[in-house]
């Protein structure tokens, strides 16, 4: 099985009064890219999830986002001051008797000041709210893994048919260039007949000449490569995994031996073949480049 780099898993769920939400989203991209968005609060999150996600993701650029809601709000703890509320209550008292004036700030005023009350909010349990996020995390990652797991198989059907059809090209190749060394031979001796008028050729420079030529036109060792490049090629994608890459190699190899084949044949027919067989390589590195 290969897949696909693009990707879309969704996932929620309660936990008690906490509300916790994942969702991924990925695109292609030759290596592996990571971004995340994760509330401050729960910022040791963010720094577990990447680890976490490339044990599963390899190639690709992937956002991912988390959403920790609590429904029924936190605990929060307000605790008075007295020590610094009474310091305040003194103070105002002697401003007061100095400036003969009467003292009638009470005790809502007073607390308006700073530091008579110390304000803490419950800290998270991380590794509870850790452990939360990651069943929620495999969930959007199971819908993630099924949706490239399924346009990676619509992938592969697509390139391994477009391999099939360049052997068959090639094979027309193969014939072809046998057909043109035939007829490259005939052609030099009615030419040389004409020219010397003399039914008496030598035959063996006939033959010398033709195997000159089918020696700089030959194209086995390209077609046997490219018979090895289709081999390879089927064995990666049915083997599955990150292929991608190899893939990609593969098609580059596969590009390069249909141009020598393209540089040594002046055949018009074998020609039109060779561009039809470029234009199928194009259309499978297009497909590969979303290939994980």
């Amino acid at each position: 099985m290969i897949n696909s780099m693009t990707g879309f898993g969704r996932a929620s769920e309660m936990f008690g009064t906490r509300e916790v939400s994942v969702e991924l989203r990925c695109v292609n991209h030759r290596y592996f890219e990571f971004s995340s968005r994760v509330s401050r609060a729960y910022s040791f999150v963010e720094d577990r999830l990447k680890p976490y996600i490339q044990n599963v993701v390899s190639r690709g650029k992937l956002d991912v986002g988390v959403t920790i809601r609590e429904t029924a709000g936190q605990t929060v703890q307000i605790t008075p001051n007295v020590q610094v509320a009474r310091g305040y209550a003194a103070a105002l008292q002697t401003i007061a008797d100095e400036l003969g004036i009467k003292n009638d700030v009470g005790a809502v005023a007073i607390s308006r000041f700073p530091d008579v009350f110390s304000v803490v909010t419950e800290q998270p349990d991380e590794a509870e709210i850790w452990s939360e996020v990651t069943q929620v995390l495999d969930k959007a990652l199971a819908g993630f893994a099924a949706m490239r797991a399924t346009e990676g198989d619509k992938m592969r059907t697509d390139v391994l048919s477009r391999v099939d059809s360049l052997e068959n090209m090639l094979a027309v190749i193969e014939k072809s260039s046998t057909d043109t060394v035939s007829k490259y031979r005939e052609r030099l001796f009615n030419r040389m007949k004409s020219v010397l008028e003399d039914k008496n050729i030598d035959e063996s420079r006939i033959l010398l000449e033709a195997a000159l030529y089918a020696d700089k036109s030959a194209v086995d060792e390209e077609t046997v490569r490219l018979h090895s490049h289709f081999a390879q090629f089927r064995g990666i994608v049915n083997g599955g995994g990150a292929v991608g890459r190899k893939l990609d190699f593969l098609v580059q190899e596969m590009n390069r031996e249909v141009n020598t084949i393209a540089s040594k044949t002046d055949d018009i027919n074998s020609t039109a073949t060779l561009v039809d067989m470029k234009a199928e390589i194009e259309k499978i590195r297009e497909q590969i480049q979303n290939i994980e």
